[in-house]
């Protein structure tokens, strides 16, 4: 006998997937890496064990720093998670690393794809994705900052935006 109050595995599914931040752009790129390769070849150098070792790992590595990144604002959150509406500011786990750590998962998840296919055409793509989401993140941040009043730009004082060393802007500006 069934409880037909708790939610089926399609509704579970579909709530999970209506919080999966998967942008648009990487959806796009990732199929116009597949579609380029399959139609103008170019193989990456190298042998086919070092692109599935490589490429195996930058898909494991952006799967993880995604899945880090979800439970990490789950963990922050009182009620019904939803990603698009933080209660709070994380700034613990892959938020101490990286202000936005799930569009870096997916691009390691792209470049994974692309080197587990042998394809160059990643490295043309990717770059090409990075700077159709950017205006988008810069978006985001100012909601943020909104939001999180002078909690937002004193955490962007010392997170990078992306990887790396965060740089001292002017008022408003982050980097």
């Amino acid at each position: 006998m069934t409880d037909r109050s708790a939610p089926s595995l399609a509704g579970r599914l579909k709530k999970a997937y209506e919080n999966l931040p998967l942008p648009l752009p990487v959806v796009a790129g990732l199929a116009l890496d597949a579609l380029l390769a399959r139609r103008r070849p170019r193989p990456l150098p190298g042998s086919r064990s070092l692109h599935g070792v490589a490429g195996a790992g930058l898909l494991l590595a952006g799967v993880g720093l995604n899945i880090w990144a979800l439970a990490e604002r789950r963990r922050h959150s009182a009620g019904p998670f939803e990603l698009e509406r933080p209660e709070e500011l994380v700034t613990s786990g892959p938020y101490a690393i990286s202000r936005h750590p799930m569009y870096v998962g997916w691009w390691l998840i792209q470049l994974g794809a692309g080197t587990l296919a042998g394809s160059s055409w990643v490295l043309a793509t990717l770059p090409a994705e990075i700077l159709v989401e950017h205006p988008f993140v810069l978006g985001e941040e100012a909601k943020l900052a909104e939001l999180f009043g002078r909690s937002y730009p004193d955490y962007a004082e010392r997170v990078p935006r992306y990887l790396g060393l965060p740089v001292r802007h002017g008022p408003g500006e982050y980097s």
